[in-house]
């Protein structure tokens, strides 16, 4: 079965930089998986995944505009504290470092930003994707392709094993 709008793909990948230092990888034995056509992947690497069929390895570079975007000098702002807490919803205790991965309560719900400077009441953020202007490399194993079930479907995005999972 190959890679196409409403399959499901589950692939191991591992990411590296443009030094080629890797940044992350999947668990072998929890592959990643999404739908492909409903926009829950990098557009470039959705692009490169497409006509591919399980058992294919290869690697693909991503400009930053085919991965997290270029970086946007409007993503910068200054936040009250009371905003901002830790990942998992911890509540802030002490200084944040520059660099540290807060996340900020908003109207539309929690972004992640990175703490550029904090003071006594606000901390200045950054909300850019870590990742954002930068050129990536993907190494890629395409484990299985299958048909999207009628649920996944419905919901525009693929379920793991044993289901429905959010």
């Amino acid at each position: 079965m190959i890679v196409e709008k409403n399959k499901v793909v589950s692939f191991n990948y591992r990411l590296k930089d443009e030094q080629g230092e890797e940044l992350e990888r999947s668990d072998e034995n929890q592959p990643a998986l999404y739908m492909h056509g409903h926009g829950g992947m990098l557009p470039g690497l959705e692009k490169a995944m497409a006509g591919k069929t399980a058992g294919e390895s290869y690697e693909v570079t991503l400009s930053p505009e085919e991965a997290y975007g270029p970086i946007k000098s409007d993503a910068t702002g200054r936040v009250p504290l009371k905003h901002v807490k830790l990942p998992g919803q911890k509540p802030v205790k002490g200084r944040l470092k520059p660099g540290a991965m807060v996340e900020i309560n908003t109207k539309d719900g929690l972004r992640q930003a990175r703490v550029i400077k904090m003071g006594l009441k606000s901390v200045d953020i950054d909300t850019n994707h870590p990742l954002a202007g930068k050129t990536i490399s993907f190494e890629i194993e395409i484990v299985e392709v299958r048909d999207a079930s009628e649920e996944e479907l419905a919901h525009g995005h693929a379920h793991g094993p044993g289901g429905h999972q959010h």
